[in-house]
């Protein structure tokens, strides 16, 4: 029986050591990779052909990881970007999530750790390749594959993480949501009382989606969390 084709990930990274090390170990674990070393190759290569996932460094010749990410995102929306950096800061994270990247990992990093969010990343993507398309409530419209959204017609420009937010709250109209659940299902992580990312990401996606248009959507229950329902 014939095998499915591995995916194939594309490396954009300068200190080849680490480059060379992470193609290795993805080849063992069953995936193609290819290697750019720095900004201006990475964002060709990632433009021109079809890559399952990304890992990007930010700290990168010529262009650097946010200005790449930008660029993928401007004709690619749908393809997981996995940051890597030696900078771990909420502020960091903001940068890199603004940019269109799917996930962060802050280096030194576990190779264990890469293959499984990649892994994560595309049957994730696989996934809603599967699933209905369209996603509609009130006058908000979701395209899942295309990752597009429009209210009242009008096309919203959002980010990777307030794109996959705002489906979340859509696949989850009338439940209230806590902020534990939000974290485990948006950014993989254990919700922690220290820092205010989720609240950031809610201010982020009223703006675009509620401050202009009515009826408002997204609304915070105190002490419990937040949830969608009409005005």
């Amino acid at each position: 029986m014939l095998k499915p084709p591995a995916n194939n990930i594309l490396i954009i990274e300068d200190e080849s050591k680490i480059s060379q090390l992470l193609k290795k170990t993805l080849i063992e674990e069953g995936f193609t990779a290819d290697i750019a070393g720095d900004g201006y190759v990475g964002k060709k290569m990632a433009l021109e052909n079809n890559y399952d996932a990304i890992i990007l460094d930010i700290n990168i010749p010529l262009l650097n990881g946010y200005e790449v990410c930008k660029e993928i995102r401007k004709v690619n929306a749908g393809v997981p970007i996995l940051m890597l950096t030696a900078f771990g800061s909420l502020e960091n994270k903001l940068c890199g999530f603004d940019a269109g990247a799917s996930d962060y990992i802050t280096k030194p990093f576990e190779l264990k750790e890469i293959v499984a969010r990649l892994r994560a990343f595309i049957k994730k993507t696989e996934t809603i390749a599967s699933e209905e398309s369209i996603l509609k409530y009130s006058n908000l419209e979701i395209d899942v594959r295309n990752k597009t959204v429009k209210r009242d017609g009008k096309l919203i420009m959002l980010t990777s993480k307030e794109f996959l937010l705002l489906e979340f709250f859509v696949k989850n109209i009338g439940r209230v949501i806590s902020k534990a659940e939000i974290a485990e299902n948006i950014w993989e992580i254990t919700f922690d009382t220290g820092t205010n990312i989720i609240e950031v990401y809610i201010n982020y996606l009223r703006k675009k989606i509620d401050r202009d248009f009515s009826p408002k959507l997204i609304h915070t229950v105190v002490g419990m969390g937040y949830i969608m329902k009409e005005e």
